[in-house]
């Protein structure tokens, strides 16, 4: 990581500043100034560049832009990126302005294949200075300065190596390990003889971007680029497999001749070194071929990457053009499926309302025969009813004739019969031979009385079918002659 000492100002010991933290990491933290728009993404002219090594694709040219709003409050915007932005878990819509708070989960872009996680992850926090000073990326304006500083000083190293042939061998040895032991390009040299190990430091800084992780032995195609290039066009091959295979097959094999000419460039580097420490004065000329070689490698290098990186925006560019005409393709399927859908549903529709037409025809003769049926019940129901009245009438006639008693013109209370077969209550038959021992019907003479048990018990139930009032009447006769008695 890159110095961001010149962000430092007199005075901000104790402010608290507002950054988008990596998660993960204690460095790449991404500070939000007051007051200035913050614009992420892989191209140039942004306020951070972020190169993945691992998808050069994965984040577009200009990503996103972080900005503040008249309150004060920070947002970001999706800028129409390919892979898109993602907060707290949920894809932004493109040139939508959403409002971030702290402690909010920002991603840019998808996770790879066989991974959970994003590369580039951030939590959105508010932060003391001396806090998160140590751990701030320096800005796309701080890496290109530096990376002009280190190619001038590279330059002034070649410039001297080539006026060394006439200078002793010592001299030269000591030349070649000035050069080799700069900062950031370190060389192992174990004795006389050896070929020293040196990664390329004549790479130019814009080769970066598709830089391959770990060594790099003969024309071994690195899997990174070809999945990065397999999972942008999954979309683009369902359309158009055989020309989206050719372009796939195209780009390995521009892949393939970089790696070559990266190995012979390191190769040529390390002849150059070991021809170095071995040669006298009159080997100059050979050390000047050498590295003029070297030179053109590099150059072709060069521009093997500016046509790959514009194979890469072409291809990019194609892609964006095709998912369009695709979108545009499923929407008219769509719509033609909804027509059909439609359609179908009216059909259906038609053959519903047939079919309902059909069951209230058949409800209808349903519902007219349980109208006869209940026309039917109702006269059957009025006629039961007629003879239940006249049963009832019946046996009210039968108990006012036969079962009423001729003294008190009530139902037999405790009924008793006499020995001429005459029935009465039994308070009335005795209230009536206080005065006279005859029977009051055929006026012979009382020898005996009987109480009648079943004419009781026939009484007391045709009496609970009678009406209420006829119960509650003999209820109070029957307890006004016990308090009597």
């Amino acid at each position: 990581m890159g110095d961001p000492g010149s962000l430092v100002t007199e005075g901000r010991a104790d402010d608290r500043s507002w950054c988008l933290r990596r998660v993960g990491m204690n460095a790449e933290w991404l500070l939000l100034e007051d007051g200035n728009e913050v614009t992420v993404g892989r191209g140039f002219g942004v306020t951070y560049q972020l190169v993945s090594k691992i998808c050069p694709l994965m984040i577009s040219r200009n990503h996103c832009i972080l900005k503040q709003n008249a309150e004060g409050q920070w947002t970001i915007m999706d800028n129409k990126s390919l892979n898109g932005v993602w907060l707290n878990r949920e894809r932004l819509e493109p040139l939508k302005v959403y409002s971030i708070h702290n402690g909010d989960h920002i991603q840019l872009g998808v996770p790879l294949e066989n991974k959970e996680n994003a590369e580039y992850e951030y939590e959105v926090t508010e932060e003391d200075w001396e806090r998160i000073y140590p751990c701030l990326s320096p800005k796309s304006d701080q890496m290109m300065e530096k990376n002009k500083g280190l190619r001038a000083k590279r330059k002034f190293s070649l410039n001297e190596l080539e006026g060394s042939g006439a200078e002793g061998p010592s001299n030269l040895k000591s030349k070649i390990s000035k050069v080799s032991c700069e900062p950031g390009q370190p060389v192992k040299s174990h004795g006389k003889g050896e070929v020293a190990s040196q990664p390329s430091e004549y790479l130019d800084p814009k080769l970066t971007s598709l830089q391959l992780s770990g060594k790099t032995t003969g024309a071994h195609v690195d899997p990174g680029p070809a999945k990065v290039v397999e999972l942008h066009y999954k979309k683009q091959k369902a359309s158009n497999p055989s020309a989206s295979q050719s372009r796939l097959e195209l780009f390995k094999v521009t892949m393939s001749r970089i790696l070559k000419l990266k190995t012979q460039l390191q190769e040529k580097q390390v002849a150059v070194l070991n021809v170095k420490k071995q040669t006298q004065k009159g080997n100059s000329k050979k050390i000047v071929k050498m590295e003029q070689e070297l030179q053109d490698l590099q150059s072709q290098l060069c521009e093997e990457q500016a046509q790959q990186q514009a194979r890469v925006e072409q291809l990019e560019k194609t892609f964006q053009e095709e998912q369009q005409h695709l979108q545009r393709l499923e929407k008219e399927q769509g719509e033609e499926d909804l027509k059909q859908q439609l359609a179908q549903t009216l059909q259906e529709h038609r053959a519903l309302m047939e079919e309902l037409n059909r069951s209230k025809k058949d409800f209808e003769a349903i519902i007219q025969a349980k109208n006869k049926e209940l026309e039917q019940t109702k006269e059957e129901k009025a006629k039961m009813q007629a003879q239940k009245e006249e049963v009832l009438s019946h046996v009210n006639d039968v108990l006012e004739n036969e079962l009423q008693c001729i003294i008190c013109s009530e139902y037999f209370i405790e009924a008793v019969t006499l020995n001429c077969a005459h029935s009465f209550c039994s308070y009335c038959i005795s209230e009536w031979m206080k005065r006279k021992i005859e029977c009051p019907i055929c006026r012979k003479d009382i020898k005996s009385k009987t109480h009648s048990l079943v004419l009781d018990n026939c009484i007391n139930k045709m009496v609970d079918n009678l009406s209420s009032e006829v119960k509650e009447r003999r209820i109070v006769l029957i307890r006004e002659r016990k308090d009597i008695n």
